[in-house]
């Protein structure tokens, strides 16, 4: 069920414990070969599979295509909004489903620099509502979300997603390859060990001067179909618990 194809009092109607689900991805550089718009088609396309299988019990919001994308400014055609920015406009887009008295929210991420300021906006909301003990906020990063590709998709090389790698070239030739470049010229970098356990700050030129981590050169079509059947069955899992949530208790 899409929010963009319903009337306001088709929208008054629903019963107000439906989750409202946001996509949010970015319109940033990915390397060489990939759209800039990768992560938005990303999320719209895993929305579009879970709202079919999930039909009315579920309000998708359009898909918010800008992002927390700064560290990709030095590449052309990268788009971002400053983080407080966009920490204050994800907590205003699900503020105003609270305020319309929607009680389950969820930000269903693909672009790993949405996590912490989505998180940020999220626990802001939290504070603010702290006396109320029916809303359950969450963010899911829909990599994160409990599969393992690497079990069943023995022609992954990788050992994780990372950017305009081998996984997300695959995904993006399964939706649209016509806008997928030619990556085999392009060398593999390794994302490396940056003071880990630390967490370092980094722009994207730091690791890379191309704009991809990974190896994408081994990207395929059979690939990208498989990770986005795996990612679409965690997105219905995670929202059918938060469809059966009894709306008071922590776990779920």
């Amino acid at each position: 069920m899409h929010l963009a194809d319903l009337s306001s009092p088709a929208v008054d109607a629903l019963p107000r414990n439906t989750p409202v689900v946001f996509p949010i991805g970015a319109l940033e550089q990915h390397s060489r070969h990939l759209p800039v718009f990768t992560d938005s088609a990303v999320a719209g396309e895993l929305a579009r599979r879970a709202s079919e299988a999930l039909g009315d019990q579920v309000l998708f919001a359009p898909v918010m295509w800008l992002g927390n994308s700064a560290h990709h400014l030095d590449f052309a055609g990268s788009m971002s909004a400053s983080p407080r920015v966009y920490v204050d406009m994800l907590r205003d887009m699900a503020e105003c489903m609270l305020r319309h008295g929607f009680c389950r929210i969820v930000f269903l991420n693909a672009h790993g620099g949405n996590s912490v300021p989505g998180q940020q906006a999220l626990y802001e909301l939290r504070q603010k509502y702290r006396e109320r003990n029916d809303l359950l906020l969450l963010l899911a990063n829909f990599w994160m979300l409990g599969s393992n590709p690497r079990e069943s998709i023995p022609a992954l090389t990788q050992p994780a997603i990372q950017h305009a790698c081998q996984w997300e070239t695959s995904i993006m030739l399964a939706l649209q390859p016509q806008n997928v470049g030619d990556a085999t010229q392009l060398e593999p970098v390794d994302y490396g060990n940056p003071f880990q356990p630390a967490i370092r700050s980094w722009v994207t030129q730091d690791v890379t001067a191309n704009g991809h981590i990974g190896d994408p050169r081994s990207g395929t079509k059979e690939i990208g179909e498989a990770l986005l059947d795996i990612y679409a069955n965690d997105v219905v899992s995670l929202l059918r618990r938060v469809v059966a949530w009894d709306g008071k208790s922590w776990s779920g």
